[in-house]
């Protein structure tokens, strides 16, 4: 560990962590040489979100404009007294979020690499991001605490009670503390699914997530431009659907495998947000009204293809096949399922209505790709080709809006 690393860090004003015993937000206080600085506060009353829980959140800005404070459940407050430049996150979502607001050179690490799709970047005019440079945060036996240090990222965009809260990872509250202190803060939320019995405290959609990651790197007028994009992009889709009648069910699951048969299943009616571009294409869950549970950290339960063939829905949508191509896919998966003596039985099957499922983590740009992709492949009789501008989503991510 470098040496000074127990010293204040010279970007940020820290506080302790309360994750491990209630969520007790972080009380971020700053010392600037004795020095008081005069501030300017911005307080939201108390708010009831979609999902039943409240907020109430401040947001303290440096009259000078040098500080600046970024609000988020579970950490709470955190104080910044520059913009961060060096950054890490364990979820690829908010890599792509990082990415989006044109901050693709800062990114250090990302939990799992193979996890992290940035093929769609290619589609983008000037918007790349050098993956080999990447460091991938987990390895075969957790995460190492001295890879923190060792890259020394001035915020860390991962929820960290997703750290402490799974096992495997090795790492506990007092780790993240050290961290927090000798390093930098931790800012995040865990919003790609809605279905760990740990996660007690409020959920962020995605773009409510991607709002405060641009907060903490102040590109909010390039956010403001991106989700105006994107609104506008979904009212064209949305507007454009067939009938609810004439809409698919559908079943998420996942299973790595060419010849799978067992599959983990996902809730498509939950509200993380990997399942996004299904609920805006008014997909619905072919599980509904069954005790198939979504997969979560405590379920890890499998169903066979006579699972699938009483519920036998229009869809059947397989994660784990990401870096194939639709024909890779149809020749593998696909062909297997059609020789399967059950599989083949299926009426997503028979009608060719098999998909890859997309990622299991995804961002603002990878979730405009997945729209177009599931809203021409569901209903080619709308859609097709390319279904937003490549052009202008490329110059709001360099900045040009």
């Amino acid at each position: 560990m470098a040496e000074g690393t127990d010293e204040t860090r010279r970007r940020f004003i820290k506080g302790s962590l309360g994750v491990a015993t209630g969520l007790a937000l972080a009380g971020c206080t700053g010392d600037s040489g004795g020095e008081s600085t005069e501030t300017t506060t911005e307080t939201t009353s108390a708010e009831t979100t979609a999902d039943g829980t409240t907020t109430d959140e401040t947001t303290t800005e440096d009259a000078s404009g040098e500080s600046y404070t970024v609000s988020m459940v579970p950490v709470g407050d955190v104080t910044f007294e520059s913009v961060p430049e060096k950054w890490e996150t364990y979820f690829p979502g908010y890599a792509d979020m990082g990415v989006a607001l044109g901050q693709a050179d800062g990114l250090s690490a990302v939990g799992s690499k193979s996890r992290f799709y940035t093929s769609y970047y290619d589609e983008l005019d000037g918007v790349s991001l050098d993956k080999g440079s990447v460091v991938e945060l987990v390895g075969d036996n957790g995460i190492d605490k001295e890879v923190y240090y060792e890259l020394d990222n001035d915020v860390h965009l991962t929820d960290p009670k997703w750290l402490v809260s799974n096992s495997f990872f090795g790492l506990q509250q007092k780790d993240v503390d050290q961290i927090v202190e000798q390093v930098g803060p931790f800012v995040g939320n865990t919003i790609f699914r809605r279905t760990d019995k740990w996660h007690d405290y409020r959920y962020y959609t995605m773009y409510e997530a991607f709002e405060k990651v641009a907060e903490v790197f102040q590109k909010k007028d390039q956010y403001e431009a991106f989700k105006s994009f994107h609104d506008s992009y979904l009212a064209d889709v949305k507007g454009n659907l067939p009938a609810a009648k004439q809409r698919p069910n559908g079943l998420l699951c996942f299973a790595a495998s060419d010849e799978p048969e067992k599959f983990s299943p996902y809730r498509i009616d939950g509200k993380g947000a990997n399942k996004k571009h299904f609920h805006d294409l008014g997909v619905s869950d072919a599980l509904e009204g069954t005790d198939v549970q979504g997969l979560s950290e405590s379920n890890r339960g499998k169903i066979d293809y006579e699972t699938l063939l009483q519920v036998d829905p229009d869809a059947l949508f397989v994660r784990g096949h990401e870096t194939k191509t639709r024909e890779e896919f149809q020749n593998t998966v696909v062909s297997f399922m059609k020789d399967h003596n059950v599989a083949s039985q299926l009426t997503a099957v028979e009608n060719d209505d098999v998909y890859r499922g997309g990622p299991i983590y995804q961002g603002p740009i990878q979730n405009l790709f997945l729209t177009e992709r599931f809203a021409t492949l569901l209903y080619p009789d709308t859609f097709s080709g390319e279904l937003f501008d490549r052009g202008k989503l490329s110059n709001i991510v360099a900045g040009e809006f």
